[in-house]
Order: C-alpha cells, then sequence, then structure tokens
C-alpha cells in the first residue's frame, strides 16, 4: 500500500502515546496499529534493533548460495544505480520468504555494516513493526514512514518494502530504506522499487523456465546441440556434454566442454551440420562422425535457425542420438527383453538344480554360452534367464532362427544390408548392441556366415552388406544346439571359428526323460499358468495322472509336456485333470527324418490329431515350416 506523506511530528506523537501510555490514536494506518500491538505482545525491545537471531556462518552460505540467481541479478540490477543510491543515502535488501536477510546493496542498513544485517532475521518476531513485517503479512507493497517503525534507531529513515511473487508463490522481499530525510521524491523511491520488484519476477521466472527446458533436456535419451556459424557449440545438453568430452572437446571454467566442431570431428563439411548453415535441413538421418578417437553413429537431425536480412543462417540446432541407444529404445518397445527368469525354470531333482546352478553362474562372466539339449527341452526359455540374470540384462534380447530361412536372408538378417545409396537396414547383429544376441538352431548356420560371424565377434565391427562402413558392436551370444556341436564341427559341418567362440561356456540341458522326479511339478506349473494366462478357474492334476505323465519317455520334452497339457486343460470340463484327458503321441522323436521320409512325417502328424501347434511344439519347428511340408504331402491343416 502506497501512502502520501504525513507529518513525522503527529507520527511521532502518535508512536509516543501508544509506548507511553497504550493509546492507540485513530489515525494510525489500521496496518500499522496491527503490527504496534503485537510487537507490544511479543515484548520486543524498543531502542535498538535485535539481530541476535542470526544464522551461522556457515548456513548461511549455505542459504545464500540457495538463493544466488536471485542474489545475482539484484547485484547486476543495482550496480547501474549505485551513484543514485549514495546519493540519497539508500540502501537495498533481499529477504527470504523466512525474513532473513540475504543481501545488502549499497549503503550499510540501520547504520551497520552489510555483514551484521546479512544472515539476520527482520520479522516482527525479532525486530517489531517495519515495512518489512506489514509486507510479510499482507502482501503487498508498504511504505512506512520513519515514526511508524517500532525500533526507535530506525526512525530516522522511511522504508518501502513489496513481496515478490513467482508463478503465484511468495519466494522475496526487497526492501529500499532511505537512511535520512533527503530532498527526494517519495514516488521515486516508490517507482524504483516496484521496477526492480517486477525485473526480479520477470527473471526469476523465465530462470524456472530455462531451468525445467534444461532438465527435460538433460533428462532425454539425445545430445542437443545448438551451433553457430563455423562449429562453435554454444549450447550442450548433459548428453551433448559427455560426448563432447568423449571426442576430445576442451572443458570451460564452469566445467562444461565447449568445442569447435571443426577441431573434433574430421568429417565435419561432409555432416547434416554443415549442410544446415546452407539451408537444408535434415530429419532423422544415419550420420557418421569421425573423429581423432573413435567412429561414431547417430541418427541426427539438423534444424537451421532464424536468418539474417541476406537470409543467411545464423544457427543450428542438433538433435543426434546415438545407434546404440536408440537400438536398445526399439528392442525394448518391440518386446526384445528376458520374458523368463532362471527361478521360473522348474525342477527341484538334483539333475536339473546342478545345471540351474550352472547357468546363474555362466550367466555373471563374460563368455559367450552353448546351450545343448534336445529339441523342446528349454533351451530358449534358459536362454532368457541367462541373459536377465547377466549383467546385459538391461540390453535388448535378440532371437533368430538359423533354420527358418535360406543362407542369403539369414546374412542379411544377421549382419543388415544396404538396399540402396538412401537405405540402408541394420541386422540382428548390431539390434543386440549392448545386450544378448540368442541364435537358436545354431548348427544349420552355413560355414561361410558363421565364420564371418566369428571375426565380428572377435574384432568387435562387422559391416552390413553392400557397405564399406564399419560398425562397433558388443554383443554376447547365446546359442543353443539340439546336436553335439563338437562332434559336427570334428566332421567339418560346422565352422571351427564359431565353436571357439560360442564354447567358453557350455550348459548342457538333461532330457525330461533324465529328470522324471520333476514332471509332477512342471505339470502343475503349465497348468497354473494356462489358468492364469487366459483368466480361467485353475485345475488340478489327480496323482494318477502324475503316474501317467511320469511313465511316459517325453521325446518332444517340454513342448511335448506343454502340448499335450494345453489339449487336456482345454478338454476337461470339471477342475479335475485326469488319465484319460491325457493323449500322448505315440513314441515320434523330433530327431526323426520326417523331412525326408513322409510315413515319419504322417505319424507324427496322426500323434499330433491333426494340430499344426502341438505338431510344431513335438517337432521343434516354425509353424510356417510345417505348413510347407503339410501342402507337399497333401495333407489338411486344422
Amino acid at each position: 500500500m502506497i501512502r502520501e506523506h504525513r507529518s513525522r511530528s503527529k507520527l511521532e506523537a502518535y508512536y509516543q502515546k501508544f509506548t507511553a501510555d497504550g493509546v492507540l490514536d485513530p489515525n494510525v494506518h489500521p496496518w500499522v496499529a496491527e503490527s504496534w500491538q503485537k510487537s507490544e505482545a511479543l515484548g520486543i525491545g524498543q531502542e535498538t534493533m535485535n539481530i541476535e537471531h542470526r544464522l551461522s556462518k556457515e548456513k548461511f552460505q549455505e542459504l545464500q548460495a540457495k538463493h544466488q540467481d536471485a542474489i545475482d541479478y539484484l547485484s547486476c540490477l543495482s550496480e547501474g544505480i549505485r551513484e543514485f543510491f549514495q546519493e540519497y543515502n539508500l540502501s537495498l535488501l533481499l529477504i527470504d520468504a523466512d525474513c532473513t536477510v540475504l543481501k545488502s546493496y549499497s549503503l550499510p542498513f540501520y547504520q551497520m555494516t552489510p555483514g551484521e544485517i546479512e544472515g539476520a532475521s527482520v520479522g516482527i518476531e525479532q525486530v517489531g513493526t517495519s515495512s518489512i513485517s506489514v509486507a510479510y503479512e499482507h502482501q503487498t507493497p508498504f511504505w512506512m514512514f520513519g515514526p511508524e517503525m517500532w525500533v526507535k534507531e530506525c526512525q530516522l529513515g522511511d522504508a518501502c518494502s513489496a513481496p515478490v511473487r513467482v508463478n503465484g508463490e511468495f519466494h522475496y522481499i526487497i526492501t529500499l530504506v532511505s537512511m535520512e530525510q533527503a530532498a527526494m521524491p517519495q514516488d521515486a523511491v516508490i517507482s524504483l522499487l516496484l521496477t526492480m520488484k517486477t525485473a526480479l519476477e520477470q527473471h526469476l521466472t523465465e530462470s524456472i523456465r530455462i531451468k525445467a527446458e534444461e532438465t527435460i533436456l538433460d533428462a532425454t535419451p539425445f545430445a542437443v546441440y545448438h551451433v553457430m556459424p563455423g562449429g562453435e557449440v554454444a549450447y550442450a545438453n548433459q548428453m551433448g556434454h559427455t560426448r563432447l568430452e568423449g571426442i576430445g572437446a576442451k572443458k570451460n571454467v564452469e566445467g562444461k566442454s565447449t568445442s569447435n566442431l571443426n577441431d573434433v570431428i574430421m568429417n565435419y563439411q561432409h555432416t547434416p551440420v554443415y549442410k544446415g548453415f546452407r539451408g537444408v535441413p535434415s530429419y532423422n538421418k544415419e550420420v557418421t562422425w569421425i573423429t581423432p578417437s573413435k567412429t561414431y553413429e547417430d541418427i541426427t537431425t539438423v534444424v537451421p535457425l532464424e536468418r539474417d536480412e541476406d537470409q543467411v543462417v545464423q544457427s543450428v540446432v542438433v538433435v543426434s542420438m546415438p545407434i546404440e541407444d536408440l537400438r536398445t529404445l526399439v528392442a525394448h518397445a518391440a518386446g526384445y527383453t528376458a520374458k523368463y527368469s532362471l527361478n521360473s525354470m522348474v525342477g527341484e531333482g538334483t539333475t536339473f538344480a546342478n545345471v540351474r546352478n550352472k547357468a546363474a553362474r555362466v550367466a555373471r562372466n563374460k563368455h559367450h554360452i552353448l546351450i545343448q539339449g534336445e529339441a523342446g527341452t528349454g533351451k530358449q526359455r534358459m536362454a532368457h534367464g541367462i541373459h536377465q540374470a547377466s549383467a546385459r540384462a538391461a540390453g535388448p534380447l535378440i532371437t533368430l532362427r538359423c533354420g527358418d530361412t535360406t543362407p542369403e536372408l539369414l546374412e542379411q538378417e544377421l549382419f543388415g544390408v544396404m538396399l540402396d545409396p538412401e537405405v540402408s537396414h541394420q541386422g540382428r547383429l548390431e539390434l543386440a548392441s549392448g545386450g544378448t544376441l540368442f541364435l537358436d538352431e545354431i548348427e544349420k548356420m552355413p560355414k561361410n556366415i558363421a565364420a564371418k560371424l566369428a571375426d565380428a565377434l572377435t574384432t568387435g565391427r562387422t559391416t552390413r552388406i553392400g557397405e564399406d562402413v564399419e560398425r562397433t558392436i558388443d554383443v554376447r551370444i547365446i546359442a543353443a544346439c539340439d546336436s553335439d556341436l563338437k562332434r559336427l564341427t570334428e566332421r567339418g559341418l560346422f565352422a571351427r571359428e564359431l565353436y571357439e567362440c560360442v564354447s567358453k561356456s557350455v550348459i548342457r540341458v538333461p532330457a525330461l526323460r533324465s529328470r522324471r522326479e520333476d514332471i509332477p511339478k512342471l505339470a502343475e506349473h503349465i497348468v497354473s499358468e494356462l489358468a492364469e494366462q487366459h483368466q480361467m478357474d485353475p485345475k488340478r492334476i489327480l496323482p494318477e495322472t502324475d503316474k501317467v505323465l511320469r511313465d511316459y519317455d517325453w521325446p518332444g520334452n517340454i513342448k511335448q509336456l506343454q502340448s499335450v497339457l494345453e489339449y487336456a486343460f482345454f478338454n476337461t470340463a470339471g477342475s479335475e485333470i485326469g488319465p484319460d484327458a491325457i493323449s500322448l503321441m505315440g513314441d515320434v522323436k523330433p530327431d526323426n527324418k520326417w523331412k525326408e521320409d513322409k510315413d515319419v512325417f504322417v505319424k507324427a502328424w496322426k500323434a499330433a490329431g491333426g494340430n499344426v501347434s502341438r505338431l510344431a511344439n513335438l517337432l521343434n519347428v516354425s509353424r510356417v515350416t510345417l505348413y510347407r511340408y503339410l501342402k507337399k504331402y497333401g495333407l489338411e491343416k486344422k
């Protein structure tokens, strides 16, 4: 509240009348009168200002550091009008929301040095009535004449205080104090204070916005740069600074990396950034950055900013994501993560427990892993569990079945391919970088492709088909094989180079018939998963059913057990699965020559009840493959 000049002699009389006789004159401003009464009730001394309520040096330094932005801004603001302050004997105070003096500018406040007043509490509870206490209480600017102040040593001059609000929230009070009566218009002081208040509010609002934007940019999974003509980096987010440091950029006095891209990127003039200054934007372009220490590959967007009157681009914004990070995001978005843990693999018998414990141990090392076992024994689930238990669990888990396609397509799937100068696709090897590549049926990989893969794993570098650009990879291979891969290698049927890579750690998964003691628990687990997955009531497997399951040899292993129990679960009307619900598939083994022998295939087809899914599980092949053979042998799919 801004008030007109009042007679000092009358105000002095009002103050004396109240402090001596306890009588409030009706001409005293209501807010001042209220504050006087409170000051008296609090027992605040009238002669000198009590500054005993002061923070320790350490705590005050911490407080100043917290509010350094506001302190520095007012310092710059007041520096330009220091002579004005001195001429009229003015002092400026910055006070926080708890009424602690953060900074005293210009002349000493209340005839005290800045060091004496700074860090002191100046609320009504400490110093009684002042423009500070009234502005704080009523959250509005307030001019207070000297005689209205509670402490007599403060009554020589006037004071004006104003709250500083940012985004509707109270943060500070700024106060201008006239140390003595001077020939200066009151409205000039008020205008100055309100101007400083508005400027500080706008600055703090903008600072919060900028800080929020910087926080958002620092949290993003890509590097952001503001680049000036000639390659100078004017701004970089956190990832941007990290990338700059990685390519040899220098740090400035603030500890942030700054550099001219021309100095650290050897092919700078061939990048989209350079083209951006010619007004050519680029969006999501794969870019190779060649630096003295390393070659990087990013997906980069470059946007030219404002142009001058001659249409010359003044700066560009660069948004760049490392390809390996993008691969990880894509992999997770596509569900390329472990679906199973080692603990989800059911088995209480000694045989399987030993295998599971070994898997947990090798998961923690850095070696490639070979999982061997008959079809359907759970090699894929174990691969998932090993990935999840490894240091690569946060990375992608990519799967490639080596027997599902032609050698040409397999090579493209594995290494990637450039279709034309503008279109190049990454392969599974790149996509799995930072994580695990699970190669199922690795024994079916052609020797030339296997040798090429072994070289990529050894060197940590790969090249897409049709390209000359080498790309860095960091991949762990988990290979699965239904056969004895060592024997195949010795017979010259598999590439020795790849065998030596993947066989550093070998896990042999036992056939289900070798761990019959686990069958009841496995069956119970499968049925429970089916009920949960399909939101159906659970079903109980009768003891006599368990005996039937234990006595069978399970040539298709766990996959076959899964298929049999699926059929029983959905074809049992009640809540109990009895022996009659179990439809075993006979002695049909996945390793039979069904691809070459129609009779063997037909036998398996009949044993599966003409169901493609059941047959696929039994023979451990894809449904697509089975459809080809059904057509070949003239059988009708169900």
